[in-house]
């Protein structure tokens, strides 16, 4: 890919494709410092607002409507050439999942990594929108990882095994718990957002639902980190992940487990022995009936806070009545094409009366 000289969308966009045509551009994307992030989550869970913060930019969020893409620089050093990140957020909640196949290919899996926001207000829709929209980027990474698919656009027999060993991401000899893990096919970050609603919980609920997460990330060789748009300091440990995964920068030393407190914890530093057995007092664990662990927190996690009913499907709007994306002219000769349907609808109906009348 050539080496990218313009701050304009456009310009960077044509050049993504220009990369993916000639069938080499992923290690030309590497060399040049690259990354492909995706934002998803809790719908109305503070995704963009994270990553404006995360971004260093004042400006007013906007509701997401469908896949949204930015991009982030960083300079190296000077007279060097700047990291970019590709920055793709998607809205909508677990509704637009299947959206998730623009921002996976073949081509970018290996230099991929994904931010799950998940509202910490919410704990009753928590496991239900991380279950839909995990399930939904693994299911899209083992699609886009197939020797079919890389065949098609045009990789080598090199790039498939290459992208086969991004998803079967191998953990250190040393990792905790490495033979009991079902690590993510590529870099994890759950984030648990508006932790300044999720303290107004009962201390029991809240315990649950750290315990649980903690459970999650470190099952998916994952980091957690529990933030809110306001509090600098949380703002800051979780720029730093994001920095991490979007440029490469050091995630720092900052750890924190303690339930009572906001939970930093960077892939690697938890464990099995420390977060202990699922949080229950009203159900026999033994008594439940489990395919694996995962699924045993899941029951667990369920019976304190059952599931609830989604209607996010009817709720998404039209794109053409969303008045964010209101383009004047267009939307007045949008209009007139309107009512002139609407007539010859009119005029259809009465051809079609008529014709039924002389028959």
């Amino acid at each position: 890919m050539p080496k990218i000289s313009t701050d304009t969308l456009w310009e960077q966009a044509a050049s993504e494709v220009k990369g993916r045509e000639s069938g080499s551009g992923e290690e030309e994307r590497e060399a040049a410092g690259e990354r492909n992030v995706l934002l998803l989550g809790s719908k109305t869970g503070g995704k963009t607002s994270i990553l404006l913060r995360c971004l260093d930019r004042d400006e007013m969020t906007k509701p997401t409507l469908a896949l949204e893409y930015t991009f982030g620089r960083r300079a190296r050093g000077h007279n060097t050439p700047k990291d970019i990140a590709h920055l793709w957020e998607l809205g909508g909640g677990t509704s637009l999942s299947d959206l998730t196949q623009i921002p996976i290919t073949p081509l970018n899996v290996r230099s991929l990594s994904v931010i799950l926001v998940l509202d910490l207000s919410r704990p009753n829709e928590l496991w239900t929108t991380m279950e839909r929209l995990l399930g939904a980027v693994q299911s899209r990474l083992e699609k886009a990882c197939s020797p079919q698919r890389t065949a098609k656009h045009g990789a080598g027999a090199k790039q498939q095994a290459s992208l086969q060993e991004a998803a079967e991401r191998v953990l250190p000899k040393d990792y905790p718990d490495r033979e009991l893990l079902s690590p993510f096919p590529v870099p994890l970050l759950i984030i648990g957002s508006k932790y300044d609603l999720f303290q107004e919980l009962e201390s029991e609920m809240r315990k649950v639902v750290s315990k649980t997460l903690r459970f999650v990330s470190h099952y998916y060789a994952a980091s957690l980190v529990f933030t809110s748009i306001k509090s600098e300091n949380l703002m800051s440990k979780t720029k730093s992940f994001f920095s991490h995964l979007a440029f490469g920068l050091d995630r720092g030393t900052s750890v924190s487990l303690d339930p009572t407190k906001p939970l930093v914890i960077r892939a690697g530093t938890d464990s099995f022995s420390q977060i202990g057995s699922p949080p229950t007092t009203d159900v026999d664990i033994g008594s439940l009936r489990a395919r694996n662990p995962l699924d045993l927190w899941k029951k667990v996690y369920e019976s304190a806070f059952p599931a609830e009913s989604t209607s996010e499907h009817r709720e998404l709007k039209d794109p053409a009545t969303d008045p964010q994306y209101g383009e004047p002219q267009i939307d007045a000769m949008r209009a007139q094409k309107d009512q002139e349907l609407e007539q010859y609808k009119r005029n259809a109906a009465k051809s079609w009366k008529a014709l039924e009348l002389e028959t």
